[in-house]
């Protein structure tokens, strides 16, 4: 009888919550616990964006096609800019779609935390697997429209080569920078709701810093480790050169890069757990 009773006990399941440690501390061991949360928030972005389209996904595609056409039709017919000897369409679509995966995630994440404030306010969870379901679901968006690169390539007469054993890099990169500014934005969102309309002219702003459209080429050898400041432009033309065997224009473009987005994303880890115990006060 008695192990009958101790064998319908339920689980208990405990939970100490600690004060924060130092402020450099990044304590993303506390995620672990809740990883089953992550999941299930992704898919809950994943449902909610295309819930009652018509296309559904397929807005995944329309997007950078479109896109694509416009930027040939500009830039590539009118404005002749140079595309490293690839035609120009295919060029462009592999400049645009990490750009959209960073794009797409960035402006969900930047308003994940207002959009889900009745959570953020009544119940405990790690408040930055709001603006990581964010980035994870715009993996999806990418990943249908990565299937239609490749088909450009074939029809193309383009062969991937080694290099794009590296592209999970820079797919991983892109995706290092969106979390990063989205961590940002989305943490002073909660006090400062002048977030929801400059990221726009943000994200529009940066595209016309990144060479999307056009080639780093164009830019003099020694400036380039600039233009890696822009931790995008390190991932664009990585991406290109993982891909579509562009040459690479300068390594310490990408090294640069690199550095940016690491350096980047380590800083709004700390601002976000720093500011996250004010988040249920203030929002």
């Amino acid at each position: 009888m008695n192990s009958t009773t101790e064998e319908l006990k339920p689980e208990v399941f405990e939970m100490m919550i600690e004060p924060p440690g130092k402020w450099w501390q990044l304590r993303l061991k506390e995620l672990w616990p809740f990883r089953e949360l992550l999941y299930f928030l992704t898919w809950r972005e994943l449902k909610v964006r295309y819930k009652q389209t018509a296309l559904g996904v397929l807005w995944a595609v329309l997007q950078p096609l479109l896109i694509m056409v416009l930027f040939s039709v500009v830039f590539g017919r009118f404005a002749n800019l140079p595309s490293d000897g690839f035609p120009y369409p295919i060029f462009t679509f592999a400049g645009l779609l990490p750009w959209q995966l960073f794009s797409r995630a960035l402006s969900d994440a930047s308003q994940s935390l207002v959009n889900n404030q009745q959570m953020v306010s009544k119940i405990y969870f790690p408040r930055i697997f709001l603006p990581m379901s964010n980035v994870l679901s715009s993996l999806v968006d990418f990943g249908v429209a990565f299937i239609i690169l490749l088909v450009m390539m074939v029809s193309y007469e383009i062969t991937p080569s080694w290099r794009m054993l590296v592209l999970p890099v820079f797919i991983v990169a892109a995706i290092a920078c969106a979390m990063a500014a989205g961590l940002w934005l989305s943490a002073i969102n909660v006090r400062y709701r002048d977030v929801k309309y400059i990221t726009p002219f943000l994200v529009q702003l940066w595209l016309y810093a990144t060479p999307v459209a056009y080639s780093s080429s164009l830019f003099p050898e020694k400036w380039r480790p600039l233009l890696g400041l822009n931790p995008m432009a390190g991932v664009i033309d990585g991406f290109r050169w993982a891909l579509l065997g562009q040459e690479m224009t300068s390594n310490s473009l990408i090294f640069v890069s690199m550095f940016v987005t690491i350096l980047f994303l380590v800083s709004g880890l700390i601002y976000f757990q720093n500011t996250e115990q004010t988040f249920a006060d203030v929002i």
